[in-house]
């Protein structure tokens, strides 16, 4: 599951010498909760942001058609804003037609990290977390996609939410009740918060997402561009309930970390004290040959949950996708279960959930 082959590039920026002083908001009550991903939402924000540059010709078409799958499904369900280059406007309006277009400067499309991780506050306000992007840990190009959670929070009418942590959303996983799963490879990683504690960390998800307990997995430094981000290993399902990724290929860097990820997962208990309920979904054992590589990130566990659906990929193994399928329908009972080719995506290392950002609706959670 890496994104390494494609989006690496040249001209890497250094990190920034100093990092702003730590525990400073400590104490201070938290103003805000980051709701979980199956509370209502008002819609879902995607970005039409593939190039050439970070792509390659063989695979940008393929990957701009699986975006507008994604959108088009994803709209029969919530409505779904899409950010787009003015010059590639007329092709995302033809892919994805029910999106409502946004004119934005792109440099990719991964707006579960550079889109803003939104939150609820009392009395209905809405809030988007800025979570610094930068680039992975300055692998990539990234000076356009760090202002996309400003212009989003913008577009939503929700207020600027700071924190002085360094980090992507796909690398932060809540419940909606406190409890949070978290990458130490991400968070805690020179690349982006250099000199970090656990407990400087746990504090800043306090007070900006009303995080009280955080259950740490190792993840896995160096050997995909997001340093082995948590939306990939393990995911909430419910209130004490987490579904989980089994690597079943022993040759994959994975293999050893999804089954530490299962011992810590298992011992593991929730905000409220309960022991998670840890349900597995095993990898595929075979993927479709067109765009198979090293890169290709095969694996269920980024789904995405929409108001009444989550959307699911397939990997053409029969077995493992219909297993798949159930498991998410026992997981999700009141939803619609819709599985996508997304091979083109997956092979730049991403999945589903990389690829769109959730706005909560806080009037209908907050009646909920």
């Amino acid at each position: 599951m890496t994104r390494k082959s494609f989006l690496l590039q040249a001209g890497v920026a250094a990190l920034a010498a100093a990092h702003p002083a730590r525990g400073q908001n400590r104490n201070q009550p938290a103003r805000w909760r980051m709701p979980d991903e199956s509370s209502p939402h008002k819609r879902t924000w995607m970005a039409f942001g593939a190039k050439e540059e970070i792509w390659g010709k063989r695979l940008l078409a393929r990957v701009q058609a699986d975006l507008g799958l994604i959108a088009s499904t994803i709209a029969k369900f919530e409505p779904v804003s899409m950010l787009v280059r003015p010059d590639d406007a007329a092709t995302a309006r033809r892919l994805a037609g029910a999106a409502r277009l946004v004119d934005a400067d792109l440099d990719d499309l991964w707006i579960r990290d550079t889109g803003p991780s939104f939150v609820v506050g009392k009395g209905g306000r809405l809030g988007g977390v800025n979570l610094n992007f930068n680039g992975w840990g300055n692998k990539q190009t990234h000076d356009k996609d760090a202002e996309v959670a400003e212009l989003v929070s913008e577009e939503a009418g929700a207020e600027q939410v700071t924190t002085d942590l360094v980090g992507e959303g796909g690398g932060i996983e809540v419940d909606g009740e406190g409890s949070a799963i978290l990458s130490e490879s991400c968070f805690l990683n020179n690349n982006r918060n250099p000199g970090l504690t656990k407990l400087d960390c746990e504090e800043m998800l306090r007070t900006s997402f009303g995080i009280n307990k955080v259950v740490w997995l190792p993840g896995l430094r160096g050997q995909d561009i997001t340093d082995g981000h948590t939306d990939f290993y393990a995911r909430f399902a419910g209130p004490g309930v987490v579904a989980a990724g089994l690597e079943m290929d022993s040759e994959s860097p994975d293999y050893r970390v999804t089954r530490e990820n299962l011992k810590i997962l298992r011992a593991a208990r929730d905000a409220s004290g309960r022991q998670l309920d840890v349900v597995v979904l095993e990898a595929p054992s075979r993927t479709r040959p067109e765009f198979a590589s090293k890169d290709f990130a095969a694996g269920y566990i980024n789904f995405y949950v929409c108001n009444g659906a989550v959307i699911a990929p397939e990997f053409g193994d029969a077995v493992a996708d219909s297993r798949s399928r159930a498991t998410l329908q026992k997981l999700f009972p009141k939803r619609t279960i819709v599985q996508l080719n997304i091979d083109g995506i997956a092979a730049g290392g991403g999945g589903i959930h990389c690829g769109t950002q959730q706005e909560p609706d806080p009037r209908r959670i907050a009646s909920a």
